[in-house]
């Protein structure tokens, strides 16, 4: 197949497949990933803040949120100045496995990359970060 579109969509299948065999025994998904890796980076974000940097809709954010809840990886409080937000901060279990799911999600991004010299790796991810400059302007 030479669409692009459909090729962007396969990979992103393999690379959750393969995140996904290596994540499940750590307790999270890989759909969950991107938010843990904001929360990692800035913990105690509204709904808001993350979908600014995640980008997905809103009801599959309100659906993630709500499993990270169910798993133990993400607690809600009451935002101090507006009481219409919630802040959205990392439970212990969460914080414990950053570590340990970022090797993992590396294990999985090298497995994508078995057989590619360094140079063919960093030049796809390059062309991979202008596909999505260029997704995002659509």
């Amino acid at each position: 197949m030479d669409s692009g579109a459909y090729l962007a969509s396969q990979l992103a299948k393999g690379f959750a497949r393969s995140l996904h065999q290596r994540a499940a025994g750590l307790g999270f998904s890989p759909g969950q990933f991107p938010i843990l890796l904001e929360l990692w980076a800035e913990d105690g974000l509204t709904q808001k803040q993350l979908l600014e940097r995640v980008d997905i809709e809103q009801a599959t954010m309100a659906n993630t949120l709500s499993r990270m809840v169910r798993d133990g990886l993400i607690e809600r409080r009451p935002h101090p100045t507006d009481k219409r937000a919630q802040l959205i901060f990392l439970t212990e279990k969460a914080r414990a496995m950053e570590a340990e799911a970022i090797d993992t999600a590396r294990e999985a991004d090298l497995a994508l990359f078995k057989g590619f010299r360094t140079f063919e790796r960093e030049l796809m991810l390059e062309y991979i970060r202008r596909l999505i400059q260029n997704a995002k302007a659509l």
